[in-house]
């Protein structure tokens, strides 16, 4: 039974290995320089990618955000982190992710979804609207010269494999089942604007930290659940499926997970299996010796009290010392003691977790570990290998496009594809068939200075526009307007040094900031001329500040710093000034106060009466 009505919601539910794995492998995450995906192909889950554009822009209202993000950040990958990217693109899923994408959408909205008329032929198909939406993704990059795979199932399927047999240097994906498929390296989220933009898990630190190999992981996805069965067993957690695997090696795991599915619940670890450990005097664990209350050592207290035992010994012989809190005897009775109560306990745990594996039925299901395992995820060869070209973008045809679905200008659309165009002309300089127009009508002119950007330093290159000079100063507009909050929105970091400008001699500049190896490679002469340059300018001016030091002060200047012996008499003097004028300003003050008195008694005495004031004059 299809659902055709929310079968686009459930595509935008976030899948994986369940019982927050991610968490459990986020100690083992590696912050990534700017640099890592340097010259390195990297496969991109172009349907991930898109839903996790979706849920950002959700609420921004933007035209169609899926080609915007897609465009800006392939832009980004390629230009600013110098990575290789090749698209991956889902093929038809498997009827068992299909219903678990139908269960966990009707779990999220706390439907039941045994109370639905659900058949057996559940529809394996997309929805139309996130197919179109791919569609349209996929002849974006393809226009911007990018290779796109398809796979015949899981695009992450596809992306494993890819890195597991080094067609690709890592992965970008935030779905866990890459893992279980084989990848080797996945980068799943970056940051374009910071400094360690890339979150990165490499599997070899996940086996040396953890101890898990790729068929342990499979086993865990097993109990906890995943894509293609969400439930697993019931009643077992992470914590449990994780201690459960790492009691096997990787060879027993999956064939012990079939044979306790089968209701053979004797198939414990070794491990935990309690042996009669004896000592070398034939003390059994299970009979300990007696310790004493006080020191918790071995021996009786009565003993302890009239002379110290062996670990408590003291120089005035005074008995034991009383036992620290959380104290623990290290001698061998109690080891043993203790062995054997964690083997006991680890024993009754694991059979708890076998007699749940065993109650669960058609437990593990072959055709999800045969899905796993496989390495026939894409349409191509063992022996031929996948065709991975990366060429170059078809500007005209990508500017009808654009100004078709975005309403973008075709002035906005090659601006934004400038840096891009010129790594692609950096790159192609080092070969002899390289073109020497950049867009056909800029030429390198040379590198302006040396710009610090998250902490790692680019080239600001000059490319100066060949042949006819044409104004391009803008006229802004609306449309023009409303692209560069484009830009911020799409957290696209403008790689634009400075907007094109004219200058007096009426030629016309561009900037960009490029990778300072690539530039090297593309124009050694020139860097090395403007290297010799910035020498040049470094001793100039390290000389031009040794001679202003070794200048002698002149006795008029006022920045000349005063010795202790003449700073002390200054300040005496300048305190004695100082306060010569504080008792002048006073006595100014209190001979103009009675000034202001006496007029104030004047002032008062003519409101008086004419004999009243009379009769003061004469009295």
């Amino acid at each position: 039974m299809a659902y055709p009505a929310v079968s686009m919601t459930i595509d935008n539910v976030s899948m994986g290995v369940g019982g927050n794995f991610w968490e459990l492998l986020k100690p083992y995450a590696r912050r990534e320089g700017f640099d890592f995906l340097r010259n390195k192909r990297v496969a991109v889950d172009l349907s991930f990618w898109i839903v996790q554009h979706e849920n950002a822009l959700k609420a921004t209202h933007v035209r169609k955000p899926h080609l915007r993000l897609t465009f800006f950040r392939t832009i980004n990958l390629f230009s600013k982190f110098g990575a290789l990217p090749v698209f991956i693109v889902d093929g038809t899923p498997s009827p068992l992710k299909a219903q678990a994408r139908i269960a966990r959408y009707f779990g999220s909205c706390g439907i039941e979804l045994a109370n639905l008329p659900v058949s057996e032929g559940v529809s394996a198909e997309r929805s139309s609207l996130f197919s179109s939406r791919v569609q349209e993704c996929v002849e974006l990059v393809k226009l911007l010269g990018m290779p796109v795979l398809q796979a015949k199932g899981e695009a992450e399927a596809l992306c494993a494999q890819l890195n597991s047999e080094g067609h690709v240097d890592a992965c970008i994906t935030a779905d866990s089942d890459a893992f279980l498929f084989g990848a080797k390296c996945i980068i799943k989220c970056f940051c374009p604007n910071s400094k360690e933009p890339f979150e990165c898990y490499n599997m070899s630190d996940i086996e040396a930290g953890l101890g898990l190999k790729r068929k342990h992981l499979i086993a865990i996805s097993l109990l906890v659940g995943n894509d293609h069965d969400m439930n697993g067993v019931r009643g077992i957690g992470l914590d449990n499926a994780l201690h459960f695997a790492k009691a096997f090696n990787e060879d027993d795991i999956l064939n012990r997970l079939q044979e306790i599915g089968k209701g053979d619940t004797s198939q414990i670890p070794s491990c935990t299996k309690f042996e009669d450990n004896i000592d070398v005097d034939g003390n059994c664990p299970n009979t300990k010796q007696p310790h004493c209350s006080l020191c918790g050592h071995p021996g009786s207290k009565k003993d302890h009290m009239k002379f110290s035992c062996e670990s408590c010994v003291t120089k005035d012989d005074e008995g034991c010392q009383r036992k620290p809190e959380g104290f623990k005897c290290d001698c061998c009775s109690c080891v043993l003691n203790r062995r054997h109560k964690e083997q006991k306990r680890e024993e009754k745990r694991y059979s708890k977790i076998c007699h749940k594996i065993a109650e669960e039925p058609n437990f593990p299901k072959d055709e999800i570990i045969d899905m796993y395992l496989c390495n026939d995820n894409g349409y191509f060869s063992a022996s031929d290998g996948p065709r991975i070209i990366w060429g170059k973008p078809n500007i005209e045809v990508l500017i009808d496009f654009l100004n078709f679905h975005q309403r973008w200008e075709p002035s906005y659309i090659r601006r934004t594809m400038f840096p891009m165009m010129s790594t692609i002309f950096l790159r192609d300089m080092s070969t002899p068939t390289g073109e020497t127009l950049l867009f056909g009508q800029y030429e390198f002119d040379s590198v302006e200075r040396v710009k610090m950007r998250y902490g790692y330093q680019f080239y600001v290159v000059k490319w100066k526009r060949a042949g006819v000079n044409i104004n391009t100063s803008k006229v802004p507009s609306n449309e023009s307007s409303v692209q560069q909050d484009v830009v911020e929105l799409d957290e696209m970091v403008d790689l634009l040094d400075d907007a094109p400008e004219i200058h007096v001699d009426g030629c016309s500049f561009l900037f960009t900031d490029e990778n300072m190896d690539l530039v090297g490679t593309a124009f050694p002469a020139e860097v090395k001329s403007f290297l010799q340059e910035q020498e040049r300018k470094r001793r100039k001016n390290s000389k031009s500040r040794c001679q202003e030091n070794e200048k002698p002060a002149s006795p008029n200047s006022r920045s000349t710093q005063l010795s202790i012996t003449e700073f002390f008499p200054s300040t005496k003097i300048k305190h004695r000034q100082s306060k010569q004028r504080e008792e002048s300003s006073n006595d100014a003050d209190s001979e103009g106060s009675k000034s202001s008195k006496m007029k104030r008694n004047m002032s008062n005495s003519d409101k008086l009466p004419k004999s009243v004031r009379r009769r003061l004059l004469f009295d």
